[in-house]
């Protein structure tokens, strides 16, 4: 048996739960982990917005596969014999092609390229349609403005990208030039392009980006932030942020013709290992992206 661990926000599931369905397309027996990383102060599982269904993983069988038993029997054969811990984390920030052999495994990661599943395209699309969400009397406006005019989604991540824990990952590469040169790249294709800004601090945004042409998205707190993913994909055309959750709006925009800009760096190469990652970033590109 194989178990997928979800973790993270709606982003970080939706990679998860593509990565379980291609396992399951491969005929394997696939269970999801969804609790070990969710409790009080985690953020919400979302996946339900899509009406999508999964096998769960029990308590005892995580334990088996983790070999965490806690009986004295159990303690005493690991502390003699060592631990059968048979969870498995990528091995790569890129396509680790044994995340598609290991088995039995508790697979742990973001597995955050289409590599995983890009022959079961179709599949995943169909998977995340909006089953469970009915947009309000808000969203359905934004919704009506995002289809009457030449729209493009920016998506500008700030939050927890500001936290000092996290700043040689993310230091740098969408700052406010980075955001500059995609929309000037994208007034030079539309001139008449309409910018809506999505964004986890829309204050900040309000701040740097008014004016015309300029609509900041409002009403969605993180906690409901499937709301601003449906909007985000209807958007003709995308500038995303080098963030799972933008990512997935592009990618689920089905505008044969979209555009799509995308930061050159996902994350800060650190051979070092000070904080950063040791390569590069680079499965994560799709092959419409424009890497500004």
């Amino acid at each position: 048996m194989i178990a997928v661990q979800l973790s993270g926000g709606l982003g970080n599931q939706m990679f998860e739960y593509a990565l379980y369905l291609k396992l399951k397309a491969l005929g394997k027996e696939v269970k999801i982990d969804d609790f070990t990383c969710y409790g009080p102060g985690t953020r919400p599982k979302m996946l339900d917005v899509f009406g999508v269904s999964y096998d769960r993983l029990s308590q005892e069988e995580y334990i088996a596969l983790t070999d965490s038993c806690l009986k004295l029997s159990s303690r005493v054969r690991r502390r003699l014999l060592g631990r059968r811990d048979l969870s498995y984390r990528e091995r790569s920030v890129n396509f680790d092609p044994e995340v598609l052999t290991r088995e039995p495994a508790l697979l742990l990661g973001c597995f955050q390229t289409e590599k995983y599943f890009a022959d079961i395209r179709g599949q995943v699309r169909s998977a995340y349609q909006f089953r469970n969400f009915i947009p309000d009397e808000k969203t359905a406006e934004y919704e009506q403005r995002i289809a009457g005019c030449l729209s493009v989604g920016v998506h500008i991540r700030r939050g927890d990208y500001l936290d000092p824990r996290f700043s040689a990952l993310y230091r740098g590469i969408c700052d406010d030039a980075y955001y500059e040169r995609a929309i000037r790249r994208m007034k030079e294709e539309f001139p008449d392009a309409v910018f809506f800004f999505f964004s986890n601090d829309p204050a900040w945004v309000k701040a740097h980006f008014d004016g015309p042409g300029c609509v900041v998205v409002e009403g969605h707190g993180e906690e409901a932030g499937y709301a601003d993913l449906y909007l985000l994909r209807a958007c003709k055309h995308q500038i995303i942020a080098n963030s799972s959750f933008s990512w997935w709006g592009a990618w689920l925009n089905d505008n044969l013709q979209k555009r799509v800009i995308a930061p050159k760096r996902w994350l800060n190469v650190d051979p070092a290992g000070t904080g950063g990652v040791r390569e590069a970033c680079t499965d994560i590109y799709t092959r419409e992206m424009i890497l500004l």
